[in-house]
């Protein structure tokens, strides 16, 4: 009887390698090839504009969503599963490519982003300190098991400058980038660089957009200081200078991409 049962168990164990699938199709699924990769390359993140209440329903019911929220309180919640696309680049472009959805993890964090103050200036809200400590937990995780380079952890401003500011000057990316996170740049070598530059004095429009295309943003390349290449220089500014991101070519930006690789 012991060796009945054995066999029925190891021929149901054999049966369940060969029969898992749609009703009705033998499917074998016991070799798994070598040769694979996760479908993800980046981790965008965003801010939402809106409060906990109302930006948990409108990225679960409405027309846009995003794989993960964090709340004010550092709460994280799954929206979408990460084999899945999540509806949170729209149109943008990161080093070419432009199936961002489909590519990448969305991450949206509960903030206002900015208000107008009293000066009609922009007001910028901060972010609360559990937020960033879930955020770090989860990126660190996300960014492990997908294999994610550093240069592609990026802000929807980013990927899509000439719509988008989130998730803003005040994330603190260069913190991120202490801890391990996202790419930054040689601060030594930039001090050398901006030396060198005041001396030699700022390279032209066209270096700026040349600069730009390599570190991954979508810029023309025709030379001129036009408003969608402001708007890109302003995303990068936003991202590693953000105390002044105003989108204008200056020798500090350019000492900053230059200690880039």
């Amino acid at each position: 009887m012991i060796r009945l049962i054995c066999t029925l168990l190891a021929a149901a164990a054999l049966a369940g390698c060969a029969s898992r699938g749609p009703a009705g199709l033998d499917l074998d699924t016991s070799i798994t090839a070598v040769s694979q990769s996760s479908r993800v390359r980046a981790v965008v993140v965003h801010y939402t504009t809106v409060d906990d209440a109302k930006s948990l329903h409108l990225l679960s019911q409405g027309k846009v969503s995003a794989h993960y929220l964090l709340d004010l309180d550092g709460r994280a919640y799954r929206l979408v599963d990460e084999n899945r696309a999540a509806w949170h680049a729209g149109a943008s472009s990161w080093y070419g490519n432009i199936a961002m959805n489909s590519t990448s993890i969305g991450i949206e964090i509960v903030n206002p982003g900015w208000t107008e103050g009293e000066d009609g200036k922009r007001v910028w809200h901060p972010y609360d300190a559990r937020q960033v400590r879930a955020l770090t937990i989860l990126l660190r995780d996300i960014i492990q098991r997908h294999g994610i380079a550093a240069e592609n952890v990026v802000g929807h401003s980013d990927i899509a400058p000439q719509r988008k500011v989130d998730p803003g000057p005040l994330f603190p990316w260069k913190a991120l980038a202490d801890a391990g996170i996202g790419r930054w740049y040689n601060e030594a070598g930039a001090a050398e660089h901006l030396a060198r530059l005041q001396a030699e004095g700022t390279p032209d429009v066209a270096w700026f957009q040349k600069q730009l295309q390599r570190l991954g943003y979508a810029c023309p390349q025709h030379g001129t200081l036009d408003r969608e290449t402001i708007n890109t220089l302003a995303a990068f500014q936003m991202h590693y200078r953000p105390a002044l991101h105003d989108g204008q070519p200056d020798a500090e930006t350019a000492a900053i991409m230059l200690s880039m690789l």
